[in-house]
Parts: structure tokens; sequence; C-alpha cells
């Protein structure tokens, strides 16, 4: 009998530890997908340095994926692309969030460098911005590392990467944008009063060359014109290289009527035309190719005059081939 009751004692002993063995890890996955949801209810990119790192992201067990963006945003770092990535990063996290597409398999979170270092360590990571994608079993692949040179950085971009490693469907979503607006009232409120003031002269409104000037320039403010253009500057179609030809070939005219208007010996008043017409082609053509440039090299700080970035914001989200 005492046989016996020791190893019934014995049985019991076991099958509360595999009952502790079994439930402690499903008690635990509950937790931290609990905790997680909790903090994107709060922020759709969640911060986190190197503990949460190890707790939530490397640690098992774990059932979700998380996309991380590794970035340097603060000022002394001196990155002007890592907050470009980050705007994009944060418009691809909310349309997540405030979407269907909201669930618990994946989550959006963001390690910076002087929070946590250490996970740069880790990783053996030595640039920002990065984005990796850390799925829910296995270790991370090469397809995991965003081709961030290849692509940009653009949410678009972003979305169908995340759509291609988790199988979350995402549309983003950008918020409204009433700088366009605006300016085109402005714009139609200039005209208006111009029409006004000449309203007993309105010949010009039938001058070819006005018509002719307003079409070119609504042709290159065309979404037709953004697929000649290549998002990254890895790469370069051949339409693109004619179109920086041209914008090159009318800075140079520029130049050369700013040069006939200081040399010549016309009269004063085609002179004042010439040098009109020598700035504003400088000042509209090389403000397009600094925009240009500054739309495929991510995080060019500097503009000139005027930009011409908001023309290109598809292009971000665009890919080619190589030429």
């Amino acid at each position: 009998f005492h046989y016996v009751i020791s190893f019934w004692s014995f049985c019991s002993i076991n099958t509360w530890f595999l009952k502790l063995s079994i439930c402690f890890p499903c008690t635990l996955l509950s937790e931290k997908v609990t905790q997680m949801m909790e903090w994107a209810s709060k922020r759709s990119v969640i911060r986190i340095n190197g503990d949460k790192f190890r707790r939530f992201v490397k640690a098992p067990p774990r059932n979700y994926s998380v996309v991380i963006m590794f970035t340097a945003l603060q000022p002394q770092r001196q990155c002007g692309v890592c907050r470009q990535a980050d705007e994009e990063f944060q418009v691809l996290a909310n349309s997540w969030r405030y979407s269907s597409a909201f669930t618990n398999r994946v989550f959006f979170a963001s390690v910076d460098f002087d929070e946590g270092s250490d996970v740069f360590q880790m990783l053996n990571m030595n640039s920002a911005p990065t984005f990796l994608h850390f799925p829910a079993k296995g270790k991370p692949r090469r397809s995991d590392t965003y081709e961030l040179q290849v692509r940009g950085f653009a949410a678009e971009q972003l979305a169908r990467w995340v759509a291609d490693r988790t199988d979350v469907q995402i549309r983003v979503i950008r918020p409204p944008n009433y700088a366009g607006p605006l300016l085109l009232g402005f714009l139609l409120a200039v005209i208006g009063g111009l029409a006004y003031l000449r309203r007993h002269n309105l010949e010009f409104l039938f001058n070819k060359n006005v018509w002719a000037f307003s079409a070119l320039y609504t042709n290159l403010r065309s979404d037709c014109f953004q697929s000649y253009i290549h998002g990254s500057s890895q790469a370069q179609f051949v339409a693109e290289t004619h179109i920086i030809l041209l914008f090159n070939a009318a800075v140079t005219m520029g130049i050369v009527l700013l040069c006939e208007a200081a040399t010549s010996d016309l009269d004063i008043g085609k002179r004042k035309i010439m040098c009109i017409a020598g700035i504003g082609l400088v000042m509209l053509f090389f403000s397009w190719l600094l925009s240009i440039f500054r739309a495929k090299y991510h995080g060019y700080p500097y503009r000139y005059f005027i930009s011409v970035c908001s023309m290109l914001s598809a292009v971000k989200a665009r890919t080619g081939r190589r030429v």
C-alpha cells in the first residue's frame, strides 16, 4: 500500500509539472500579445529599447511578426533621411492601425540608436535607416531586409513589402494635404484679378504662346512625367537621361541669355527681356534639377526656389528596371 501511495504521488506531481510546462508558455504568449496590443493602441509605431527587443522580439514564444525601423532621429545625429523615412513609416503604421487590416499578427516598432545601441551591436548594424522583418517563426532571412536603396522608403512600397512578408494587406491612407488646393485657389484668384484688371483688353487669352507654355507646364506636372523618373539613386531610365539633358540645356540657355543681356548692343528694352527670360530659365529648370536629385537621393537637405518634390512623390513608390 505504501508503494501504491508513492507511485500515485509521483504520477500526480509529474502531471502537475506537465500541465505547468504546457500552460506557462501559453500564458506568457498571451501576456506578450496583450502588452503589444496595448502599446499599439496608444502608438502605431512602438518604441522599443534593448530590453523590450530581447523580450518581445527575440525571446520565444511568439506568434506575431514585428516590422522594425532602425533609425537615428536625435538632432545631433543629423540624419535627414531618417526623418523622411520615419514620416513614411508612420503613415504606413497609421494606415494599418486605423483600418480593417489591424490585427495582432503583425506589429510595427522602431529602435533609435540612442535608445537601443545594444540592439544595433547585437545585429551588427552600422547604418540607418534600416527596415527589418522578424517573422513569427524562424530567423529573419535575406528577403526580410528591406532594399531601401532600390525601392525607396515610400509608404506604398513598404506596404507591398510587408504584404509579401506577412500576408497582411495594408491600404495606405495619407493625411490630407491642403497645400495643393490652397495654391490652386491662390492661382485662380490671381488669374481672375488679372482678367478683371484687363477686362477691356483680353487679347492675351487668344495668345498661342501663353496656352502653349501652360500646356507644357501642365504636362510636366502630370503623372505621365513621373513614370520617366526612377525613384532610386541606383538606377536611371533612358527617358530620364533625356529629360535631365533638356533641363541642363534650358539652364545653359538661361546663362547665355544673361551673358548676352550684359554684353550685347541691343536697346535697353530687349536687354531687360533677355535678362528676365534668362533668370527665369535658370531659376525654374535648376530648381527642377535639384528637386529631381532630392527625390532620387533621399535625405538631401537643400532645395532652391521651386520644389517639384510633390510632383515626384509617387515616384518614390515606383520601382523600375535598371537601365
